[in-house]
């Protein structure tokens, strides 16, 4: 005997709730982290360097979601492990080299490395990456030996980043 069943709309309401419950807890505590910050070196004028590598502290802070840029240290520590985007951007005028070096743990990982040969106006370079970092892996930017980079209240030169998503 084949009757055809009733809907039992309580009773499918009641375990579409159960199922939501369920998802809902096994998902508390995956919240993804909220981190971006975007810096430039700020001030008015040239940094110049003749006697070694220097470390790049970008003062003039634009965004900093999450607190992982340092604006005493210009160092960015990942604060979970993650894929994240950054990219930086260097300006300098004249006929005298610019560079601006990415570090990843105390390691060069990319570079922008220019010379303008004209003497007149300005060159802005930018260059960027895709990385995974592990939580606590620091990131920072250095003006390479006998090179020079400029900024002012333009934001010229720039540091910035975010995590695209955890892992």
């Amino acid at each position: 005997d084949e009757r055809p069943t009733e809907f039992d709309a309580e009773s499918e309401l009641k375990a579409l709730q159960a199922s939501l419950k369920q998802i809902q807890t096994e998902n508390s505590g995956k919240d993804v982290p909220k981190v971006a910050f975007a810096v430039s070196l700020g001030g008015n004028g040239l940094r110049k360097t003749t006697s070694g590598s220097q470390t790049l502290i970008y003062k003039d802070v634009l965004t900093n979601i999450g607190q992982a840029y340092n604006s005493e240290t210009g160092v960015f520590t990942a604060p979970v492990r993650g894929v994240y985007y950054i990219r930086f951007t260097a300006n300098a005028p004249t006929d005298f080299p610019m560079s601006a070096v990415l570090y990843k743990n105390g390691a060069s990982i990319q570079l922008i490395a220019h010379e303008q040969p004209s003497g007149e106006g300005s060159d802005t370079a930018s260059n960027g990456a895709t990385l995974l970092l592990e939580q606590g892996d620091t990131l920072s930017m250095q003006l390479w030996h006998n090179t020079q980079i400029w900024d002012n209240s333009n934001h010229h030169s720039t540091f910035s980043g975010f995590l695209l998503f955890p892992m």
